[in-house]
């Protein structure tokens, strides 16, 4: 049997794909192992998957002044040696990494052994990461055409995002029992991802009063960012984070309100669901987000708001232009270029195993 390890972690967005994988990987016969953090979100979702898990220590390679800039190198040398004597243990065919700070030392340690690695890369950019692992990788798969430009020639090959098969096997009856919502107006799915957004958040809770003239509203706000005050306030209900029930909030939501990381911008459109995207700021990111919602909002997949310009009624309007033209950015959808990413990924990842 042909065995292969997944790697990646740091947020969810680093973890679903992987994990959407699975179904194909096992019908193709591996035996799957996963790397990850000790301590990342990875854990508790891999496991749930059922997989072997092992955990290294990581560290965050920054781009900006930080005390850990000087230890964690020494963290990164330290899950180098404990991914290699993993990757020892384990004598995987293949290593496929999905990105995130903890995907470094694996890929490094796996080139160490001559163990064929194959990235993906979501955004229109390769981030820090798989930047210092693509030198290492057989092929690169990648989620945008534009992205084949800005990799090593004869590496590119555009796959698409693995989306997972659940996502499309919702019940809105079910959304409806677990939310509590009585399903009579429309709703307004907010979500800023696995580790939620402030600046959104706020936003939307200030404007609450107008939104629920129209909409009931699911909100995902992100550990530790729930809002007592609002526990019981018919109409809006909030989670830190949902697992299983995404498929069914999705079949739910009406319009989607989310920032602009590869993952789930690439999920709603899978599910065809109009949407605003909100992408990271410059000032907190890289500018991945805001390259992935122009890409989105020049398709007509999306409408676009700015962190930086939005204020209220910025944010109030552009959720009232969503749902007043919603039918025009599903048929935008609809129309979109579908690839089956899962068969083509796990092609590249049979090939480079020899299997």
């Amino acid at each position: 049997m042909a065995r292969i390890v997944l790697t990646g972690g740091g947020t969810a967005g680093h973890v679903t794909p992987n994990i959407a994988l699975l179904p194909a990987l096992k019908e193709a016969g591996f035996e799957i192992s996963y790397i990850g953090s000790k301590a990342g979100i990875e854990t508790e979702l891999v496991k749930e998957a059922g997989l072997p898990y092992y955990g290294i220590s990581s560290g965050k390679l920054r781009r900006y002044f930080d005390v850990k800039n000087f230890t964690d190198p020494f963290r990164t040398m330290k899950g180098f040696a404990e991914a290699r004597g993993i990757l020892k243990k384990l004598r995987p065919h293949v290593v496929f990494s999905k990105g995130g700070f903890v995907t470094v030392p694996v890929v490094h340690a796996a080139a160490s052994l001559h163990i064929p690695v194959i990235c993906h890369e979501s955004d229109m950019t390769p981030g820090l990461a798989n930047k210092l692992s693509i030198p290492f990788a057989k092929k690169v798969c990648c989620n945008f055409d534009e992205t084949a430009a800005s990799l090593p020639e004869g590496k590119a090959l555009v796959t698409g995002l693995p989306v997972r098969a659940q996502l499309f096997e919702g019940s809105r009856e079910e959304a409806l029992s677990f939310t509590g919502l009585s399903g009579e107006k429309p709703v307004l799915l907010v979500t800023g991802g696995s580790l939620g957004a402030a600046s959104v958040n706020e936003a939307v809770r200030r404007i609450l009063p107008e939104l629920m003239k129209t909409f009931d509203i699911v909100h995902l706000c992100g550990k530790g960012k729930l809002d007592p005050t609002l526990h019981s306030r018919d109409g809006y209900v909030q989670y830190e984070y949902v697992g299983p029930q995404m498929k069914d909030l999705f079949a739910l939501a009406d319009i989607v309100i989310s920032r602009a990381g590869a993952n789930a911008i690439c999920e709603i459109l899978a599910l065809k669901k109009p949407n605003l995207l909100i992408p990271l700021s410059l000032e907190a990111s890289r500018g991945d987000q805001i390259l992935n919602a122009r890409s989105f909002e020049k398709k007509g997949y999306s409408i676009v708001l700015q962190e930086e310009q939005m204020s209220d009624a910025s944010l109030l309007q552009a959720v009232k232009n969503l749902y007043s033209s919603k039918d025009d950015y599903v048929k935008a959808m609809e129309a979109s270029p579908q690839k089956d990413s899962i068969s083509m990924i796990v092609d590249v990842i049979r090939e480079a195993a020899g299997v």
